[in-house]
C-alpha cells in the first residue's frame, strides 16, 4: 500500500481559534492605545508636529502598538504565516487595482463635495506625509480588517463580521477625538462607514492591500488635498 505523501506547504490560515487570546489581545490593544492617548501623546506635542522627530516616534508607537502585536499573535499563539493570514502575499495585483480604482472613485465624490483639491504646502509636514497619509493604511488595516476582521469571520457571517469589526475602529478613534474635543456626529459616521467600505473591499478582493491602498489615499486626499479633516 502506498503511503500518502505529506504536501510540501500546509494551508497556513487554520479556521475556529480559541476565540479567549482574541479577547485578551483586544482588551490590552484598546487599553495600550487609550493610555497613549491620554498620558502619552500630550508630551509628545511638546516635540512640535510637524517636525521629523515627532514623525518618526509618532509612527514609530503605532507600529509597535498596532501592528507587532497582530504579528506575534498570528505567529506564537495562532502558529500560522502572518503575511499569508493577513492576505499580504495572495492576489496582490488585484488588490492593488481594486484599492487604486475605488480611491479615484473616492477622489471624485471628494470633488463633488468640496470642489476642487486646493494644496497648500501649510499642510504638508513629517506626520502628515509619513503618518497621517502613506503609512496610516498599513497601520491601521493591518489590525482591523487583516486580523481583527477575519478573527470575527471565523464565528460570523460577513455582514455581522463587518459591523463589529466597522465598530470597533469607530471606537478606537473615540479617545483621540474627546481629549482633544473634536467629537462630532459627522466624523462618527465618516469612519464608522469607512471602516465597512474598507472591510468590503478587502473581502471582496481577497487582498489587504486593497484596503491599504484606499486607507492611505484617503487620508490624503482628506487631510493634504481637500482639508477635509
Amino acid at each position: 500500500m502506498k503511503a500518502q505523501s505529506k504536501p510540501l506547504f500546509e494551508n497556513t490560515v487554520q479556521p475556529q481559534k480559541a476565540f479567549l487570546p482574541f479577547i485578551i489581545y483586544l482588551l490590552l490593544f484598546f487599553s495600550l492605545w487609550t493610555g497613549w492617548v491620554l498620558w502619552i501623546y500630550p508630551r509628545m506635542e511638546a516635540l512640535g508636529d510637524t517636525t521629523l522627530v515627532y514623525a518618526i516616534l509618532n509612527i514609530s508607537l503605532r507600529l509597535l502598538l498596532w501592528v507587532l502585536p497582530v504579528f506575534l499573535y498570528l505567529r506564537y499563539i495562532d502558529r500560522v504565516n502572518p503575511f499569508e493570514y493577513l492576505k499580504l502575499k495572495q492576489y496582490w495585483r488585484r488588490g492593488i487595482v481594486v484599492g487604486l480604482a475605488l480611491s479615484l472613485v473616492n477622489f471624485l465624490g471628494m470633488m463633488l463635495r468640496f470642489g476642487l483639491p486646493h494644496f497648500s504646502m501649510h499642510y504638508v509636514t513629517w506626520n502628515s506625509i509619513l503618518s497621517t497619509s502613506f503609512l496610516i493604511g498599513f497601520v491601521e488595516e493591518i489590525p482591523f480588517r487583516g486580523f481583527i476582521f477575519q478573527k470575527f469571520q471565523e464565528k460570523w457571517h460577513f455582514w455581522i463580521t463587518n459591523l463589529f469589526s466597522s465598530l470597533l475602529f469607530l471606537g478606537i478613534h473615540l479617545p483621540g477625538w474627546i481629549s482633544l474635543h473634536i467629537l462630532s456626529l459627522n466624523d462618527v459616521l465618516s469612519i464608522f462607514l469607512l471602516g465597512a467600505i474598507f472591510a468590503a473591499a478587502f473581502y471582496y478582493s481577497k487582498s489587504l492591500w486593497a484596503s491599504i491602498i484606499m486607507h492611505s489615499l484617503n487620508d490624503f486626499l482628506s487631510s493634504i488635498l481637500f482639508h477635509a479633516s
